[in-house]
C-alpha cells in the first residue's frame, strides 16, 4: 500500500494532481510522460496507478475537481431563497471567478479534452451537461416568473454565458488592469442585461 502523504503532509493525489497539473500546462497533455508526473510528484509510478489507474484519468481528476466545486456553489445559489435574479447573477459571477481562479485547470482541459477516452469524454460532458441544465433552470424559473424576457431562449444564453467563460484562458491575465471578481461582474450583467424584459 502507497503511503498516503510526505514529509510535509500533502496528500500523494493532491501532489500528483498539482505535478500534472503544472507539466500539462507548461508542455502540454500529449508531450507529458507518465515517468515526468511522478518524478515532479515525487513519488513511484505504482502510486500514480493506486490512485487515478492513468494519465487519462489524471487528466479528468484536473477538470472534474473545478466542476464538482462549481456544482456545489451552483447548487448552493440555486437553492437559496434569494429572488432569481440575484441568484443568476451570483453564479453568473461565481463560475467566472472559480474558473479564473482554476486558469490552468481550464485551459489544460479545453487544449486536451479531445485527447480523453471516449468513455470518460462521455462522463465529462454529462457532468457538465447537468450544470448547464441547473444553470438554465434558474433562467427558465426567472422566464416563467416573468422577471425575463422569453424573447431569447434560455439555452441560447447559457451557451453565450459559458462561451466567454471558456475563452477566459486565452486573454485573461492576472496581471492585467481587471480583477477576477471585475471581470465577473462584468459577465454577470452582460447576461443580466440580455435577460432583463
Amino acid at each position: 500500500m502507497p503511503r498516503t502523504t510526505d514529509g510535509d503532509g500533502t496528500p500523494v493525489p493532491q501532489r500528483l494532481l498539482a505535478a500534472a497539473t503544472r507539466l500539462f500546462a507548461e508542455q502540454g497533455y500529449d508531450r507529458t510522460s507518465v515517468q515526468e508526473i511522478v518524478e515532479a510528484a515525487g513519488v513511484t509510478k505504482g502510486a500514480l496507478y493506486h490512485y487515478f489507474g492513468s494519465k487519462d484519468d489524471l487528466l479528468h481528476e484536473v477538470y472534474a475537481r473545478v466542476l464538482r466545486l462549481q456544482q456545489e456553489r451552483l447548487d448552493a445559489f440555486a437553492d437559496s431563497d434569494d429572488p432569481v435574479e440575484s441568484r443568476v447573477r451570483e453564479a453568473a459571477a461565481d463560475v467566472v471567478v472559480t474558473t479564473i481562479e482554476n486558469l490552468d485547470d481550464a485551459s489544460i482541459f479545453f487544449r486536451s479534452m479531445h485527447q480523453l477516452s471516449p468513455e470518460k469524454n462521455k462522463q465529462v460532458r454529462a457532468e457538465r451537461r447537468r450544470y448547464h441544465e441547473r444553470f438554465r433552470a434558474l433562467i427558465e424559473e426567472g422566464q416563467r416568473t416573468g422577471v425575463f424576457t422569453k424573447e431569447t431562449p434560455a439555452d441560447l444564453v447559457v451557451d453565450y454565458h459559458f462561451g466567454s467563460i471558456h475563452h477566459l484562458s486565452t486573454w485573461y491575465r492576472p496581471d492585467g488592469p481587471l480583477s477576477p471578481q471585475e471581470v465577473a461582474d462584468h459577465l454577470a450583467d452582460l447576461l443580466l442585461r440580455a435577460l432583463r424584459p
